[in-house]
């Protein structure tokens, strides 16, 4: 005869089962390594009175606009740029013809480093992972056609920072375009670069200075452009967990807030023009429910520890890339997937503008075909899921808010120990979170090499037959010829003793405290005085850093 389970019929029966259950079950963590329950309950949070409740309130769990995308949708804004200025030119034209509204612009590593294409330890790297950018004519070139008082641009750069950004306003100024009317942001976050990516020019404290006199002279003369974007991406793509990756990110922008409240700047006045971009990752509701806990933390901090009085200075406003450190290489097509789950936690986490990267970027900067498809599925997730037909849909499960309450204690214990070591720019020095990302990237690797993780088409459902072959993007190398080519026409045309003129001027504001070296550098831009030439003359003045490595 059959047994008859019957199932609980109390609160009392029913908890009795549930904890049979889950001595029973099997743990599991997500990827950053948290425990996960099995269910989740109203017992599982620390506030449920609609203290959270309202999306365009403080403090902004929900969303920072009280319509959101019922209002306007995402700004879809794919990065690009490879080779030299024409060809990414070209690229950015295919993008905005296929229904892109706005630019994000890639630096090759030369640019990012602040050499200039003709540099010896340049030779091999032009063009290759970004656009070469030398000087002010190939900042003209970069955008020709596109109209810089209209389009919104990102330019993802920042030890060099304030060099494109004089390259940018120059180009902007030779047709007729004030500073004031131009829009769009410049990434400028320095101490993640310390932090994660390693790209760096200066030491620390003279670097911290240049993002200063950025925010300065872009809160006087550039009031629609945010002058630094705080970067948590890379600080994930180097292997944070979600809390690392939050805690980090934006003690660094409060670390920027403080530095140009020391200036003198009103709060109001500069941080309604700060902005973030996140990475997403691919535990999708860990993910959700860190850019929720990232909107409260700075709202927070904002009102409660800046004294600021305006509700735009509480908004975090953010860009999201879909993890590039996510892709694999092998069975690449399976990376449409992965980008279209991590692109759909970015919206249901309330980003204001969103990167999909591309199926093949873990072999090759992407095709056009492959741009493409990365921007349709932004589109698929705007026009045709639903999912933004109402706001913050998942807000109030039980399992997103106690993911929100988790990362928001986490991420303010790692500011207790930052403040413990005298702030963010001295546990950088001490490499402190450069420590603490080193030990969660070997975690998770050692987890995925003993299979206790699994990777598709990487450590389970491997093809016997071998991975599939895709077309990828191929970099002429007579590009970087042509490049070096260009920026020697540019010395020989130029005027000579101006470029001295402006470099030694430069090198003068460097050595004296207290002046913005903004002015400067604009003259040095339009001077056609080269970006390797204005660093140098920077680093004749603040020297140059070394880092101590990290085990």
């Amino acid at each position: 005869m059959a047994t008859t389970h019957h199932p609980p019929t109390t609160e009392a029966q029913w908890r009795a089962a549930y904890a049979l259950a889950a001595e029973r079950d099997v743990p599991f963590t997500n990827l950053s390594g948290a425990p996960v329950k099995a269910l989740y309950t109203k017992d599982d949070l620390t506030r449920y009175d609609g203290y959270d409740g309202r999306p365009g309130v403080y403090p902004y769990t929900r969303g920072v606009y009280p319509s959101m995308y019922r209002g306007r949708l995402w700004t879809m804004r794919q990065f690009a740029g490879f080779g030299t200025a024409e060809e990414t030119n070209e690229r950015f034209r295919y993008l905005l013809a296929n229904g892109q509204d706005g630019l994000s612009t890639a630096f090759d590593m030369p640019s990012l480093m602040g050499y200039d294409s003709d540099h010896r330890l340049s030779e091999g790297e032009v063009g290759r992972e970004g656009v070469a950018v030398d000087t002010l004519d190939d900042m003209r070139t970069l955008f020709d056609g596109i109209d810089l008082g209209e389009i919104s641009v990102s330019m993802t750069i920042n030890a060099p920072a304030v060099v494109m950004l004089a390259f940018y306003v120059a180009a902007a100024q030779e047709r007729g375009i004030r500073a004031d009317r131009l829009r769009g942001t410049i990434q400028a976050d320095i101490l993640k670069e310390y932090i994660a990516q390693k790209e760096w020019c200066f030491p620390v404290d003279p670097a911290m200075r240049l993002c200063g006199d950025m925010i300065e002279w872009c809160t006087a003369e550039m009031p629609r452009w945010h002058p630094i974007s705080v970067s948590g991406y890379h600080i994930r793509e180097a292997g944070a967990t979600a809390a690392q990756e939050l805690a980090f990110t934006i003690k660094d922008g409060l670390t920027y807030v403080e530095q140009a409240v020391q200036r003198g700047l009103d709060v109001d006045d500069f941080a309604p023009r700060l902005s973030f971009f996140f990475n997403a990752q691919i535990d999708f509701f860990e993910e959700v429910a860190k850019y929720r806990a990232a909107r409260r933390i700075w709202a927070r901090e904002l009102r409660e520890r800046f004294g600021a009085q305006d509700p735009r200075s509480w908004r975090m406003r953010f860009h999201t890339q879909t993890a590039g450190v996510s892709l694999t290489a092998q069975q690449p097509l399976n990376n449409v997937v992965r980008t279209a789950i991590e692109a759909l936690a970015g919206v249901l986490g309330g980003t204001q503008s969103l990167h999909t990267n591309s199926y093949d970027e873990a072999l090759a900067l992407p095709t056009e075909q492959a741009a493409k498809i990365a921007l349709r599925t932004q589109q698929i997730i705007a026009h045709e899921t639903g999912v933004t037909n109402t706001i913050d849909p998942l807000g109030g499960a039980y399992f997103v808010e106690a993911e929100t309450d988790r990362l928001e204690r986490e991420a303010y214990d790692y500011f207790a120990r930052i403040d413990e070591m005298g702030g963010m720019v001295e546990a950088v020095k001490r490499n402190f979170p450069q420590g603490e990302i080193a030990d969660a990237a070997f975690t998770l690797q050692r987890e995925y090499d003993a299979r206790e993780r699994i990777l598709v088409g990487v450590n389970e459902y491997v093809d016997a037959t071998g991975d599939e072959e895709i077309p990828t993007l191929h970099i002429d190398p007579e590009l970087e010829r042509k490049q070096c080519g260009r920026l020697q026409a540019v010395r020989a045309r130029r005027d000579a003793g101006e470029v001295q003129r402006t470099l030694t001027a430069l090198r003068a504001g460097a050595a004296t405290a207290g002046a913005n070296l903004m002015p400067a550098l604009l003259d040095c831009a339009h001077a056609h005085a080269s970006e390797g030439e204005i660093v140098r003359a920077l680093q004749d003045v603040f020297g140059t850093y070394t880092e101590t490595p990290v085990f």
